[in-house]
């Protein structure tokens, strides 16, 4: 990556890392999770959900290809951006990404997010390629099916 404009390294406002930012990326650190680059699509959606300094926390990995070859992934502290051409990038977290993990990922019934999670803090969902889950705090996850409009 080449440095652009203005792309020296410094403190993160939240005091507890660091960042560099590159014409094609960047790189952020912090002591408990190390130094991992995040770009493209991924980094401007992380950016625009705060960074760093936002709910995701620092990322866990640089940007990666997922195993079925199609799409990419950054993991960050409190959750995760998968990005394909078709879905675009979008973020999932908590209980409801615990469960996508544990069903296999985008290898799963489910494929890969197509929305970030949404709604009110008693009733989270995030949609799939394959269906829908939705947490209630006194459900917990649970999986629903699209039904097609045709």
């Amino acid at each position: 990556m080449d440095a652009g404009a203005g792309a020296n390294e410094g403190p993160n406002p939240d005091g507890r890392g660091r960042s560099r930012d590159f014409q094609n990326g960047t790189i952020e650190w912090s002591p408990q999770t190390g130094s991992q680059e995040v770009h493209g699509a991924i980094r401007d959606h992380y950016a625009s959900l705060g960074g760093s300094g936002g709910f995701l926390g620092y990322p866990l990995t640089d940007e990666t290809g997922t195993p079925d070859g199609i799409g990419r992934f950054n993991h960050f502290e409190n959750g995760s951006i998968y990005w394909t051409p078709e879905t675009r990038a979008r973020e999932v977290h908590g209980a409801i990404r615990d469960t996508w993990a544990n069903k296999g990922w985008e290898r799963s019934e489910l494929g890969y997010p197509v929305s970030d999670e949404s709604g009110p803090s008693d009733r989270r969902r995030s949609d799939f390629q394959g269906g829908i889950l939705t947490w209630t705090p006194t459900g917990g996850v649970v999986l629903s099916h699209r039904i097609d409009d045709g």
